[in-house]
């Protein structure tokens, strides 16, 4: 049977850890009185330590099960099945609203250093702490509830009026009376729609405008009520860049941009009215999502109390718990049903209004039902990874014994299909610490899933990317392997040389293969962020964008290979083995562009960023990268121009670029070298037991940032040993970005659990003007 307490850190939300009930704390407590009680009986057997206020304790605990007084607000109420009392005080910032607390009526009864006195005290926190919280969070989403039905009304509104049909009731949620006064003017802002239609050369039969034409005093009516809404769309795309420049004001909804063409107006108009429509129902379901939540918050807080209070229960042998549960109960995280009804309301909303009244279907959005873990996944994972060693073992020991990598004959083979086997075997390679993150990130209870805003019922488990990276290698070698058979079988090189391509070829067909095959999901999600990543100044940056942009930087090498590798098949090398594409001027050229671009992708991120938020941290990180891709511009110019002069260059700006990206790393990235923090030298909240990690990483991190030391040493005997020390080292980049993700992530996640965000916050697409 599983510990309630290895149940509790299994399940609970690890976005509100903190809010939780301190379970362990309890136990703590709990261990405490039985240690206590287990040294009396000692004491009194040995005829000393007895007290004289031993009677009165055992009178009092008698007490605990009799005694009990409740109080509401100011109001006392002498129940004798209560043991706690409920009073009132005001907040600091609103005195007018008063907040229950919880504070139990046995504390008379115990000396200050009795340990059941300390663990009821404790107690009372932590229902205090509950309540709060649940009232908190129960506030935040009924008022997303209220907003989220203007902004329903306002939807509904417009598209009756596109749509013609004026006869249209709305089923909304039920609002408050202040709501209710807000929403009043909905069909007043109707009038005024319609009236900017009609001056666009739209018309309206019996509409409310055409009446008030015909009134002076009504028609001053309407011009109070002019222009009181916009539309925000955010900007995440470069069509709606571009547009967000132009004005957003309620008229430039419904407007033409040529009066005389009605019809493009109804086009665009449309199209803003289903990307409203779109977040709204995106609102939805997080609301509903965060309800859940809330509700999973409530019943896990009541188990804890259920099984801390049987445990108080057994250690001092009173019945306190029935009593102290009664409270518990009556408690707002449990009596509330406020939660309950709301998630109803929202079912029969989204039912209605998004998924054409079939619940079936609005249930796979509100409750999308992740992928169970299959078997099949694990079993092939094991035999690729088995078929992956024998074959690479073969590979070599065939490779030893035809002198591949011997100094005369191996150079033409590593200048052939070293480039596309090396490109392969570093995405393999960063594929297998991702699924080791992932795994990792599970293991410690961070929810990578929400951070990068994917999808729970196609994200990537980490057994899937290990099956993916081992087919893969498993593909690679088995080719490696065929190529160096029929190479040793004196076959025509223009026909084994093309083994590599074809591989190449397929491998890029399969990425955008539309046929739901092999993870498409993922293969998409994969294109759509390198799209995003190479547009990064026009497309609004999300953390999953930047974070594979950050992989990329360190993917450099792969993207040499490419060039390398696509020079050689376009140019029919592979028909003569001469290799000549990098002595051409275009080539050199290009290897700059190809060094430079993961670094200003990443920079123009920053900039977007900063942009959109005004955080001047966003433009320090975009330094970072431009030192960066300074410092890659220098080794490179030293790679073809070896003087005294570019080597100092090259020392300064790998230096300077060096420094800035290890203080980014630790300080900015993952949160640590604070000072002042209970760890020295790292941060208060850690996700791994161990602090010996943290201080390993720091220094390994260090070690990995300055391997770029041997470009400049050049530390080579021959071109064989020239290429394996180069793709030795760019495995030791990829090995340091998959480390480094791992504490990125940590410090994301704790970053947002210590703001208690755990559901996403869909921006809501219309907004009155005199809330700007």
């Amino acid at each position: 049977m599983v510990k309630f307490s290895k149940e509790l850190e299994a399940q609970l939300i690890p976005e509100w850890k903190d809010a939780f009930v301190n379970y362990w704390q309890l136990k703590k407590h709990i261990k405490k009185i039985k240690l206590a009680r287990n040294k009396r009986p000692t004491q009194l057997n040995h005829g000393f330590g007895r007290s004289i206020v031993d009677p009165i304790r055992f009178i009092a605990m008698k007490l605990l099960s009799t005694k009990l007084f409740f109080s509401s607000n100011n109001n006392t109420n002498t129940d004798d099945d209560e043991t706690v009392k409920v009073r009132s005080k005001s907040t600091e910032d609103a005195s007018d609203h008063e907040v229950e607390f919880y504070q139990t009526e046995l504390l008379q009864l115990f000396s200050e250093e009795d340990e059941v006195r300390v663990f009821f005290e404790r107690l009372d926190e932590e229902l205090n702490k509950v309540n709060q919280f649940y009232k908190t969070k129960e506030s935040e989403f009924l008022e997303r509830g209220e907003a989220l039905n203007d902004q329903l009304q306002t939807l509904m509104d417009l598209k009756q009026i596109l749509d013609g049909n004026r006869r249209w009731k709305p089923n909304i949620l039920p609002r408050s009376s202040s709501s209710s006064r807000r929403n009043s003017s909905f069909s007043e802002i109707s009038d005024e729609i319609i009236a900017a239609f009609e001056r666009n050369g739209v018309k309206f039969m019996n509409s409310p405008a055409a009446a008030a034409a015909g009134g002076g005093a009504k028609r001053k009516k309407v011009e109070k009520r002019k222009a009181a809404m916009r539309i925000d769309i955010p900007a995440t795309t470069p069509t709606s860049a571009i547009s967000a420049v132009t004005s957003m004001l309620w008229e430039d909804l419904i407007s033409n941009s040529t009066k005389q063409d009605s019809t493009a107006g109804h086009s665009i108009n449309r199209k803003k009215i289903q990307c409203a429509e779109k977040m709204i129902r995106t609102a939805f379901v997080e609301l509903y999502r965060g309800l859940g939540l809330l509700k999973t918050y409530s019943s896990l807080n009541m188990v804890a109390f259920t099984k801390i209070l049987k445990k108080f229960d057994k250690v001092s042998k009173q019945q306190a718990s029935a009593r102290y549960l009664k409270a518990v109960k009556r408690s707002h995280f449990i009596s509330s049903d406020k939660v309950v009804r709301l998630m109803d309301e929202v079912e029969s909303i989204f039912t209605q209004h998004f998924a054409n009244n079939d619940r079936k279907r609005a249930m796979k959005f509100l409750r999308p039902q992740q992928h169970k873990d299959s078997h099949l996944v694990t079993f092939f994972s094991g035999l690729f990874t088995g078929c992956f060693v024998s074959l690479f073992g073969i590979y070599i020991i065939l490779a030893h014994l035809c002198g591949i990598f011997s100094a005369t004959t191996g150079t033409a083979y590593m200048e052939t299909v070293y480039p596309v086997f090396s490109v392969f075997a570093l995405l393999s390679l960063h594929m297998f610490l991702y699924g080791c993150n992932m795994m990792m990130w599970k293991n410690t209870r961070i929810n990578y899933n929400f951070i990068f805003e994917f999808a729970p019922n196609t994200a990537l488990k980490y057994r899937d990317a290990f099956l993916i990276c081992t087919t893969l290698m498993t593909c690679i070698v088995g080719a490696l392997l065929i190529h160096l058979l029929l190479t040793a079988a004196a076959i025509s090189p223009s026909h084994v040389d093309t083994i590599p391509g074809f591989l190449l070829l397929i491998f890029i067909a399969l990425l955008i293969c539309p046929f739901d095959i092999f993870y498409r999901p993922t293969r998409y999600c994969f294109l759509r962020i390198m799209r995003n990543i190479i547009c990064s100044p026009l497309y609004k940056v999300l953390m999953v964008d930047f974070f594979m942009a950050d992989q990329l930087t360190s993917q450099i090498p792969l993207l040499r290979h490419l060039e390398s590798t696509a020079c050689y098949f376009l140019a029919e090398s592979f028909k003569t083995r001469q290799y000549t594409c990098k002595n051409g001027s275009l080539y050199r050229q290009f290897a700059y562009v190809i060094s430079f671009s993961p670094y200003y992708w990443r920079a123009m991120q920053c900039a977007r960023r900063w942009f959109d938020e005004l955080d001047p941290n966003h433009l320090a990180n975009m330094g970072k990268y431009v030192s960066a891709m300074v410092a890659a511009g220098a080794r490179l110019t030293y790679a073809t121009q070896s003087n005294s002069l570019w080597f100092g260059v090259v020392l300064v700006t790998s230096i300077v670029a060096t420094v800035y990206q290890l203080y980014w790393d630790f300080v900015k990235d993952w949160g640590l070298l604070n000072p002042n923090s209970k760890n020295p030298w790292l941060r208060d909240d850690l996700m791994l037991k161990n602090k010996s990690f943290y201080y390993i990483s720091i220094a390994l991190n260090v070690v990995l940032r300055v391997a770029w030391i041997e470009s400049i040493t050049r530390f080579r005997i021959n071109q064989v040993q020239t290429h394996l020390l180069d793709f030795f080292l760019a495995s030791l980049e990829v090995i340091r970005r998959g480390h480094w993700n791992f504490y990125r992530l940590e410090n994301e996640h704790l970053n947002n659990a210590g703001k208690f965000r755990a559901v996403k916050t869909v921006p809501l697409p219309f907004r009155e003007m005199d809330s700007d």
